[in-house]
């Protein structure tokens, strides 16, 4: 990806680290799944909330058929577009600032699909890259966050989404979210389908974040001190406003007639 603004290059930067450094760590895979116990979806390996209801979720309420394209932006080092393509039995692309995580995803792909069924690229949630109308499904996790627009982002998705295409996101903030969520998909054009409660999605984050203080040693041996300082400042944070977080599964739909796959 060329043209990047300076928050994009910075942002980018960021989760380049972020990515390499986790993925020289068996640590925190370990613990995300003591955190999320039952419901962690190994093969996915995820470095965000997704569970194994929120992949239930995203099966259900995107409706795709088999060879169809779905897109998972901000698919980090891919395993829940490539869990989704696997299940689904379609084409998948996968789309992150990071060029580290595009890197890592490619690798895994053969472990789901067969080669010519995935494909991962740089791009940004504003400016995906993506031809408008080409793509059946999109899902994105914990990604909207870090747009610079939140409405422009919303619509670039739904630019590049067919008539009837859906996007699943996750979504999670204060009370008063499901107001914001309504008001920025009508101002991006797309219309809100379902909202699915996740209900244990704080004390999951709550109970990861705990973990990553009790670990902090081991977290600095593995990691370094820039990125475990970085946990522990997410963690420092974050847990205050978890007791009034609220967090959403939210299916939006682009108007129109759909077609075919």
């Amino acid at each position: 990806m060329t043209g990047r603004t300076e928050r994009e290059q910075l942002l980018a930067d960021h989760f380049d680290a972020f990515h390499r450094a986790r993925a020289a760590s068996r640590l925190v895979s370990a613990l995300y799944a003591e955190a999320m116990g039952d419901g962690y979806p190994a093969e996915v390996a995820p470095y965000s909330s997704c569970d194994r209801a929120l992949l239930t979720i995203a099966m259900a309420r995107l409706q795709l058929r088999p060879g169809e394209h779905l897109v998972d932006v901000g698919c980090g080092t891919g395993g829940v577009g490539l869990w989704l393509a696997r299940a689904l039995r379609v084409r998948l692309t996968g789309l992150d600032v990071s060029s580290a995580a595009v890197l890592l995803a490619a690798g895994r792909a053969p472990g789901f699909v067969p080669a010519e069924r995935a494909a991962f690229r740089t791009g940004t949630l504003e400016a995906t890259g993506l031809q408008a109308g080409t793509v059946d499904g999109i899902v994105c996790v914990d990604a909207l966050a870090n747009a610079g627009n939140r409405v422009q982002a919303l619509a670039e998705l739904g630019r590049i989404l067919r008539p009837g295409g859906r996007a699943v996101m996750t979504r999670a903030g204060a009370p008063g979210l499901r107001a914001a969520v309504m008001e920025q998909a009508r101002d991006a054009g797309l219309a809100v389908e379902f909202i699915d409660e996740r209900p244990g999605e704080p004390a999951m984050w709550g109970r990861l974040y705990r973990l990553w203080q009790a670990r902090e040693a081991k977290l600095r041996a593995e990691l370094g001190d820039d990125q475990a300082d970085a946990m522990l400042r997410e963690a420092q944070r974050m847990l205050p406003r978890l007791p009034v977080r609220e967090a959403l599964a939210v299916t939006l739909r682009k108007p129109g007639p759909a077609g075919g796959g």
